[in-house]
């Protein structure tokens, strides 16, 4: 199971839409899953989606593969993160260890 974590506009696609709880789709991992794969399961047109994504509390893409007992954050188009570039794919904090 992949615990999806949908914040913003995106949480019309969860049962608990309340912005003072947690708004969580949890879709059935299926062998192959990536990022993209899981956001179209949920149905989660890919331009509403931000770059903002997480998989793991690390910074993801939309090709990241995605394993059993993930947790994945997806935050909207209208919720970009500022600094961005500080976070890389592969997890390092803009070269600071």
């Amino acid at each position: 199971m992949i615990d999806v974590h949908v914040y913003g506009k995106l949480r019309r696609f969860a049962a608990h839409r309340d912005v003072q709880s947690v708004s969580i789709i949890h879709v059935a991992w299926q062998p192959q899953d990536s990022v993209r794969r899981v956001v179209g399961r949920i149905g989660i047109p890919i331009e509403e989606l931000g770059s903002n994504m997480f998989l793991n509390g690390h910074y993801a893409t939309l090709d990241a593969p995605v394993a059993d007992g993930d947790r994945l954050g997806l935050f909207p188009d209208d919720m970009q993160l500022l600094y961005k570039w500080y976070f890389d794919p592969n997890g390092d904090r803009g070269g600071q260890n």
